[in-house]
């Protein structure tokens, strides 16, 4: 079902639709989230219900999309942020800061859609900062060949996921404009290619009319959703 289905995305309770978002990570923070023998990501997997995959291990950069409905998805990237808390606990035990960083994701979400995550005069993403009382940026520049901004999310875990709640709102009302050229971080010369993903993971990507790259690509979503009865 496509943005233009869509029938009242936003309910009481919450986001009544499916999602799947998509955050920028460096190197060594998809080793967090992958964990020893792959264990922390299939324990993510498991206790919050959502599809997490991760692109082509060559590049520096790497792209976690996560899959799910509104709470699966707002359950996983708590998951997430308490699992960078940790690493960032651990890091101050022989250091000698001590005032604690805080946790900082990366989201990558169409430049069409940013504006309205700005809002005019940067309402909108004061409300969100206030509200969730978290730091937001959204990135001026695109990425890097892709029609894509990053949007910075900071704070304490419970802040990011509120945060994140917010964003997924005002994204669902205000849908890409045309088509979409996604983010891919360029892989380094002569590095092997693989690809950390779930079983028959590219099911949850076939949303089609979206995007301007090819059917087969398992990289198509960003923020779409998708009705559920």
């Amino acid at each position: 079902m496509n943005m233009n289905e869509k029938e009242g995305g936003v309910c009481e309770g919450g986001l009544n639709v499916t999602l799947t978002i998509r955050l920028l990570m460096h190197g060594k923070e998809v080793g967090s989230i992958i964990g020893k023998k792959g264990e922390t990501v299939k324990k993510m997997r498991e206790e919050s219900g959502a599809r997490i995959n991760i692109s082509d291990g060559s590049s520096p950069e790497r792209i976690v999309t996560i899959t799910g409905q509104s709470e699966v998805i707002f359950k996983a990237f708590a998951m997430i942020a308490e699992k960078f808390e940790e690493d960032i606990l651990a890091s101050m035990i022989n250091s000698t800061v001590t005032s604690r960083p805080p946790v900082t994701l990366r989201l990558v979400f169409p430049a069409s859609q940013c504006g309205s995550l700005i809002g005019k005069g940067g309402s909108k993403i004061k409300e969100i900062r206030e509200s969730a009382g978290a730091q937001v940026q959204v990135a001026g520049d695109l990425l890097p060949d892709s029609t894509e901004r990053a949007v910075t999310i900071s704070g304490t875990p419970h802040a990011i996921t509120q945060c994140v709640k917010h964003i997924c709102t005002v994204m669902l009302e205000s849908p890409p404009k045309g088509a979409t050229i996604p983010y891919r971080p360029k892989p380094t010369a002569g590095a092997s290619h693989t690809v950390l993903a779930q079983p028959h993971a590219a099911s949850a990507f076939a949303i089609p009319g979206q995007f301007a790259i090819p059917p087969q690509d398992v990289w198509r979503p960003l923020l779409q959703p998708v009705l559920m009865s």
